[in-house]
């Protein structure tokens, strides 16, 4: 068997189960690669929002869902804050379902003593909380984007080239999905101070990211549908943003795991 990575404390969000754009096989290999205290599921893990507009669920989820739920049930915390895509869940909060707990939002305490607050972040998404209708029409473009973007990544494996998000390029080009970003995250620097806490970390806009600002920490989970990334808590306290991808190069590099950026995030 493949050594696996020990790590603290594993955040993951927005992997869109029963939505054909989720990377359920890179997922699942992570899953069964990374070995972890504390698993957090920040929210968006099934996509109830397309399954109530076409049934797909292929056996690689079952095998995520399975993976998932033998992690709770034997030697992993599975604390699971659901998203606006899962939302249907936000009514089952304080249960435990499974072995997994729901938690709408839950402070979580690092080994080096800061404390951040974890929510989804669709409650900072002003078009999603103005107008329900705005937000299933964004939800419908991005679907089309994303199937243009299987299309484009089937020629580049042709090509023998790597996988390239196309969303991800254009969010990082369109001058409004860059300051819908940018507003986004300040947004969530603020509830960061007003719940006195050292960050927040979150999912919901599919772009990850460690950054500072003034003092507090904000972190961006990723996503499984584009970057296929997570947020993970090494037993000195220090949290680092890593690629599936990375996994392979994790087994080749311990005890260090190798960071997606270069971001300082320990305790002054």
């Amino acid at each position: 068997m493949p050594y696996k990575r020990h790590v603290r404390t594993i955040w993951i969000s927005d992997i869109h189960l029963g939505f054909p754009g989720c990377s359920a096989d890179h997922l699942l290999h992570f899953i069964r690669e990374m070995r972890c205290e504390t698993l957090y599921l920040v929210g968006d893990i099934v996509d109830f929002w397309y399954l109530k507009k076409k049934r797909y669920w292929p056996q690689s989820h079952t095998n995520v869902v399975r993976s998932l739920l033998g992690k709770a049930k034997h030697d992993t915390r599975v604390v699971f804050v659901p998203g606006n895509h899962d939302e249907v869940m936000r009514q089952y909060c304080g249960m435990t379902i499974g072995n997994i707990e729901v938690i709408n939002e839950v402070v979580h305490e690092t080994v080096d003593g800061r404390r951040f607050l974890i929510m989804h972040g669709d409650q900072f998404d002003a078009a999603v909380i103005s107008s329900p209708l705005l937000g299933l029409i964004g939800s419908k473009l991005y679907d089309n984007l994303l199937r243009l973007n299987r299309l484009v990544n089937w020629v580049r494996t042709k090509m023998g080239k790597d996988y390239w998000s196309l969303a991800a390029f254009l969010k990082h080009r369109v001058k409004n999905a860059v300051k819908f970003i940018s507003n986004f995250e300040q947004a969530v620097v603020r509830e960061a101070r007003a719940n006195k806490v050292d960050g927040l970390i979150c999912g919901h806009i599919h772009r990850p990211e460690i950054a500072m600002d003034d003092g507090v920490i904000y972190l961006n989970c990723g996503d499984w549908v584009e970057s296929c990334t997570a947020l993970v808590e090494n037993y000195d306290g220090s949290i680092d943003l890593i690629r599936a991808s990375d996994v392979q190069e994790i087994m080749k590099t311990l005890p260090a795991a190798r960071p997606m950026q270069e971001v300082e995030v320990r305790a002054a």
